[in-house]
């Protein structure tokens, strides 16, 4: 079929589900590859940052996935991540990456036009290219409109802490620090937009900048319009924060969003607020702070840096994915979001999805090709 998608929740036909990788990305400040040693302790510890049973348990998960979303008709596609953990370097620093969970976070399909977007993370350089064989396929048997964003620099001090009116630090749920992108080149990641129709909502954050918003509507053109909020939320990508279910139907992060910041284009659609959240898994508490923490400070010490210090909020619970206007596929464990969805005749699919806050949630790890859908507007 050809390329097809025009909102987040018209009947899914085609879609593509991400693939683990085995060791997390690294990041070194400086052009050429570190001393051939340095590289060895920091593979080795990379690795160690995802023993065996941790790979098997997503590769599981992602199966269960794949299955469900057979079962429901739809034809699945997988990336090639053979690739993506190989040290490259650009004129300014090097990297490797980690896997292609994500397939959301990089390209952002509106109509029959494939967006791939140009990533503020160094260590996501290349990975677009691991979904390649996947888009050829498509391009070969009807073709569609392919727009690569500018490769970006990424020079030192694209990032910085965001402050407020005093100068002090922004903190985050979990106590880090918010980041905020430079305006000098175009950043942003396609999982910083919601799509409805005509209408796009696009997210300011440590993941999209304003010129990324520019950018956007100038390759989609007059036919879309390209909204922007910053005031709801400001870490990354906006779909633990704004899910559209249907048309005129929202469903709202609402420890982010409330009567006051919530972006005007929702004025005449029904909102609703969701706050009971079922919190990160004790185990995974654990595991990133006897495993993963140790081994960036470890990697830090070497003069390499990875994101083994962080995970995704408990809000990555609200990571649903439509397959239509009345069902949703959701974690087994966010029972209070389960029960809410049904209350308004929202089938809810539900899976297992163990590690959702080391690689993202299920609307992440998927990217929609083909929808039963039609442009239109609904404001």
């Amino acid at each position: 079929m050809k390329l097809n998608s025009h909102n987040e929740w018209d009947k899914l036909r085609e879609v593509i589900v991400g693939r683990a990788g085995t060791k997390a990305y690294l990041v070194w400040p400086r052009p050429g590859l570190p001393d051939p040693k340095v590289l060895a302790k920091a593979e080795q510890l990379a690795r160690e940052a995802y023993p065996q049973w941790l790979v098997d348990e997503i590769n599981e998960d992602h199966e269960s996935l794949c299955n469900v979303l057979r079962e429901y008709g739809a034809k699945v596609y997988r990336p090639d991540n053979a690739l993506v953990d190989k040290f490259c370097s650009t004129p300014l620093w090097s990297a490797s990456g980690d896997n292609l969970c994500n397939a959301r976070d990089l390209y952002l399909v509106v109509g029959d036009t494939l967006i791939e977007s140009p990533s503020q993370e160094r260590h996501r350089f290349f990975e677009a290219t691991g979904y390649y064989d996947i888009w050829y396929e498509y391009f070969k048997n009807g073709g569609f409109r392919w727009i690569a964003g500018p490769k970006p620099r990424l020079r030192d001090g694209y990032m910085s802490v965001f402050t407020d009116a005093q100068g002090a630090p922004l903190l985050r749920e979990d106590g880090g620090r918010y980041i905020k992108l430079s305006e000098d080149e175009i950043l942003f990641e396609a999982a910083n937009t919601v799509r409805m129709g005509r209408d796009l909502l696009y997210l300011v954050s440590r993941s999209g900048n304003y010129l990324g918003a520019k950018w956007l509507q100038s390759v989609l053109g007059d036919e879309y319009r390209v909204h922007t909020t910053e005031e709801i939320y400001r870490s990354s990508h906006i779909d633990s924060t704004v899910i559209c279910l249907r048309p005129e139907l929202v469903l709202l992060n609402a420890q982010r969003v409330n009567e006051k910041n919530c972006p005007k284009i929702f004025n005449k659609w029904e909102k609703v607020y969701f706050k009971d959240i079922v919190p990160t898994p004790k185990e995974e508490l654990e595991f990133h702070e006897k495993v993963r923490k140790p081994i960036q400070g470890k990697l830090a010490e070497l003069g390499v840096h990875s994101n083994l210090d962080s995970l995704s909020s408990d809000w990555i619970g609200m990571n649903i994915l439509s397959l239509d206007p009345d069902t949703v596929v959701i974690d087994e464990r966010q029972t209070p979001l389960i029960r809410l969805l049904e209350a308004r005749g929202i089938d809810c699919i539900q899976i297992r999805f163990r590690h959702s806050y080391i690689t993202g949630g299920i609307h992440c790890n998927t990217l929609d090709t083909v929808r039963d859908s039609k442009l239109e507007s609904y404001f």
